[in-house]
């Protein structure tokens, strides 16, 4: 669990607590339910969402009256991405990342970051297509900076459900072809 750390010659120290144990733990249990894992990894992606609508509240107060020009790059960049039909796993992270930095809640930001992590690693593995409309998914990263950047936790709220819906869906549709 990542709790003790063995030095052989050494000792047992105190490790680095991390969400690792998790994450390989949810990806196993995605990966162990054939026929039932896109609605294992929908269930991780509805979680994702729920932990962005419920610190929407943080997020704009961290961000409320503040620009980042990196995040604004980044957004660019998915939007680019997004033209040409591909995803932009690299971009998001860091968008993610950036984003949640400056809210104090450490639990928040590490749960987002697992749950984020579990996503990326399992969906590959599932050959998970890009959702045909990706677009969207970049114009909703653009929404929901500008809404936090501007101090409006409904546009943000707003902006973060734009943002899940075209995974959600791509998701729900996996899974029916799947049982089909």
């Amino acid at each position: 669990l990542d709790i003790v750390e063995v030095r052989h010659g050494h000792g047992m120290f105190v490790g680095q607590v991390s969400m690792h144990p998790m994450v390989e733990s949810l990806v196993f249990r995605g990966m162990l339910n054939p026929g039932d894992d896109f609605r294992s990894l929908l269930e991780v992606v509805e979680v994702r969402q729920s932990l962005d609508l419920a610190f929407a509240g943080s997020v704009v107060d961290a961000w409320k009256g503040r620009e980042s020009p990196e995040l604004h790059d980044a957004v660019d960049q998915m939007e680019r991405l997004s033209e040409q039909g591909k995803g932009f796993p690299e971009q998001d992270r860091f968008f993610h990342s950036k984003l949640l930095k400056p809210v104090t809640n450490q639990m928040f930001r590490q749960l987002t970051e697992a749950f984020w992590d579990v996503h990326t690693l399992t969906a590959p593995r599932l050959g998970v297509p890009t959702p045909v409309d990706v677009q969207d998914t970049a114009k909703a990263h653009r929404d929901m900076l500008l809404a936090a950047e501007q101090g409006d936790v409904d546009a943000y709220r707003d902006a973060v459900h734009a943002h899940f819906a075209p995974l959600i869906r791509n998701l729900q549709g996996a899974a029916k072809q799947a049982k089909s």
